[in-house]
C-alpha cells in the first residue's frame, strides 16, 4: 500500500500533467490567432464567414441598408447544407463585440475542441481497467496535439461542433451501458441528435456506435423491450429530421449528386488506395494501425463501442467516396476514433513497463516528451509557414477594377469566396478543374465554344486569379487572348474585357 503523500503527489502530478495538456492543446489553436482563414479549406471557412456577416449585418440597427442588403445577398447565396449555428453565435459575439473579428469563430471552435478532449479523457479512463489515467493522458494527447486536428479544428466551419457532440454521445452511450438510467438514456439522444444536427454525416458514426452497444447491453431480443432505446433513437434523429424536412430538396440533391452519381468509385480500388493515403497522411499510419489493432484487443464493452465508430465511419466513408480521399476534414470524426482505440494498446504498454526500473521508465517518459513536442512543433510551423494578412488589401484592389453590380465572369478560387467577403463582390464562376473532373466523372462532358457562349452570355468582364487552373485549360487561354483586351493586371490577377471584343482579323 503506498503512503498517503506519496499517493497525493501522484494524484497531483496527473492533474497538473491533464490541465498542462490542455493547456498546450489551446495555446496551439490560438496561435497566430488574428491571420486570416486562408490556412485550411479556405472555401469552407470564408462560406462560414461570409453568412455570419450576413446575420451580423442583420442585427445592426444602424447599418447602411444597401450594405446590409448586399451582405444578406452574399449570405444567401452560398446555400444552405446545415444549421448556422456556429455562424449565428459567432455573429452575436461580433454584434457584443462591436465589429466583425474573424479570430472569434477560432476562439470558440478551440474552447469547443477542448470540450471534446474532456470528454474524452473521462471515456478513455472508464475504458481502460489499469493504467487508467496514463492511458487516457495518452489519448487525450493523441486528439490535442495531432497536427491535422490542431490546424482542422480552429477552423471556421461547423466539423469541430460535430466531433465534440459525438464524443459526449459517446461518453454518455458508454455509460448507460454501465448503467442503463433515463437520465443518460435521454443525454445520449440529447448530444448524438445535436451531433446530427450540427452536421448530419454524423448520423452514421452515432448510429453505428449506439446500435452495437445497445446490441452488447441488452441482446437482439432484449433492445426491442426498452424503452429507453426507443426513446434514444428518436432524439437523434428528430431534430435533423425536423430540419431538414424544411430545407426541401437540399437533402435529396446531395445524395443523389454526391453519392448515386459517383458510386461507380466503389467499384474501384483506387478509391480505397487513396482513401488509406489520405488517412496514413494526416492521421499518421502508425497510429492508425495501432488503432486497429487496440479494437481487437479491447474489453468487450470497449470492443462493442470501437467497433460500433469505426463501422459507422467506414459505412460513411462508403456513402461519400470522392471526398473520402479529396477532403481532410471529412475525417475529422476519425481523430476521436483512434485516439479511443488506442488505449488498449497503451494499458499493456503501460502495464509492461511498471515491471521495469526507474531508469527505463524514465526513458519512455523522455520518448512520450520528444513526440509531444514535435506534434507541438509541426503544428506551430504549419501556421507559420504562410502569412495571410495581405488577403484583405489584395482583393480589394482586384475589387476596384470590378463593377459592383455584378456581371463578371471568374475563374478564382474557393468559389469566389475570396472577393465576395475581402472585395465584396460576386462572380459568375467558370468550372475549375476540380470541377471539370468531377463533371467527367458524373459524365456530363461540354463542348467549350458552346459552354463558353452560354456562360459569358450578358458579363462584362472576365476574371483570372487561379492561373494553375488557367494554365491547364488552353482552350480557354487562347480564347480570351486572341479576342478579348486587357482590362487591368497585377500580381496575381488578370481582367479581360467581354463588352469590347477585340477586331477579328480576316483570314489571309
Amino acid at each position: 500500500m503506498k503512503p498517503a503523500t506519496s499517493s497525493a503527489r501522484s494524484d497531483l502530478l496527473k492533474i497538473l500533467a491533464l490541465f498542462a495538456l490542455l493547456a498546450i492543446g489551446f495555446g496551439l489553436r490560438i496561435y497566430d490567432l488574428t491571420d486570416q482563414p486562408i490556412d485550411f479549406h479556405p472555401t469552407r471557412q470564408l462560406r462560414s464567414a461570409i453568412i455570419a456577416r450576413g446575420m451580423y449585418y442583420a442585427m445592426l440597427p444602424n447599418a447602411d441598408p444597401a450594405t446590409r442588403d448586399l451582405a444578406l445577398s452574399f449570405s444567401a447565396s452560398t446555400g444552405q447544407y446545415e444549421p448556422p449555428i456556429l455562424e449565428k453565435l459567432v455573429a452575436y459575439t461580433y454584434r457584443l463585440a462591436g465589429n466583425e473579428y474573424l479570430w472569434i469563430a477560432r476562439i470558440y471552435n478551440s474552447i469547443i475542441w477542448l470540450i471534446a478532449g474532456l470528454a474524452l479523457f473521462d471515456l478513455a479512463r472508464r475504458m481502460a481497467t489499469r493504467a487508467a489515467w496514463g492511458s487516457a493522458l495518452v489519448s487525450l494527447a493523441f486528439f490535442l496535439l495531432l497536427p491535422f486536428g490542431v490546424q482542422a479544428s480552429r477552423s471556421f466551419q461547423p466539423d469541430p461542433g460535430m466531433v465534440m457532440w459525438i464524443v459526449l454521445s459517446a461518453n454518455l452511450l458508454y455509460r448507460w451501458s454501465e448503467q442503463q438510467t433515463w437520465r443518460r438514456a435521454l443525454l445520449f439522444g440529447l448530444f448524438a441528435g445535436l451531433a446530427v444536427l450540427t452536421k448530419a454525416v454524423a448520423l452514421y458514426i452515432v448510429v453505428g456506435a449506439a446500435i452495437a452497444v445497445v446490441i452488447y447491453t441488452l441482446g437482439i431480443r432484449g433492445l426491442w423491450r426498452k424503452p429507453q432505446v426507443y426513446a434514444m433513437a428518436a432524439l437523434t434523429i428528430a431534430p435533423a429530421g425536423l430540419y431538414y424536412l424544411t430545407r426541401g430538396g437540399r437533402a435529396s440533391e446531395f445524395f443523389s449528386s454526391w453519392t448515386v452519381a459517383l458510386s461507380h468509385l466503389l467499384l474501384e480500388p483506387a478509391t480505397y488506395a487513396r482513401w488509406l493515403s489520405l488517412l496514413a497522411d494526416i492521421m499518421g499510419l502508425a497510429a492508425l494501425l495501432t488503432g486497429l489493432v487496440g479494437v481487437l484487443i479491447a474489453q468487450p464493452r470497449s470492443r462493442a463501442l470501437l467497433l460500433g465508430l469505426w463501422t459507422g465511419y467506414i459505412i460513411y466513408g462508403l456513402f461519400l467516396p470522392y471526398q473520402m480521399y479529396t477532403h481532410n476534414y471529412y475525417h475529422l470524426g476519425l481523430i476521436p476514433i483512434i485516439a479511443l482505440s488506442l488505449v488498449p494498446v497503451v494499458e499493456l504498454v503501460l502495464d509492461r513497463l511498471q515491471q521495469q526500473s526507474k531508469i527505463w521508465q524514465f526513458g519512455i517518459v523522455a520518448v512520450v516528451m520528444v513526440g509531444l513536442l514535435y506534434a507541438a512543433v509541426v503544428s506551430v510551423a504549419e501556421q507559420r509557414k504562410e502569412d495571410h494578412r495581405n488577403e484583405p488589401a489584395y482583393w480589394q484592389e482586384i475589387a476596384s477594377y470590378l463593377p459592383a453590380e455584378g456581371k463578371i465572369m471568374a475563374l478564382t478560387q474557393d468559389y469566389g469566396y475570396r472577393l465576395m467577403y475581402y472585395g465584396w463582390r460576386k462572380v459568375t464562376l467558370w468550372p475549375n478543374r476540380g470541377e471539370l473532373a468531377v463533371s467527367a466523372l458524373r459524365g456530363s462532358d461540354k463542348e467549350f465554344s458552346e459552354y463558353f457562349a452560354k456562360r459569358s452570355e450578358d458579363k462584362s468582364f472576365f476574371l483570372i486569379t487561379a492561373f494553375n487552373q488557367f494554365e491547364d485549360q488552353p482552350d480557354l487561354q487562347q480564347h480570351l487572348e486572341e479576342n478579348y483586351p486587357l482590362l487591368a493586371e497585377g500580381v496575381g490577377y488578370r481582367i479581360y474585357d467581354l463588352e469590347h471584343p477585340l477586331p477579328s482579323i480576316p483570314p489571309g
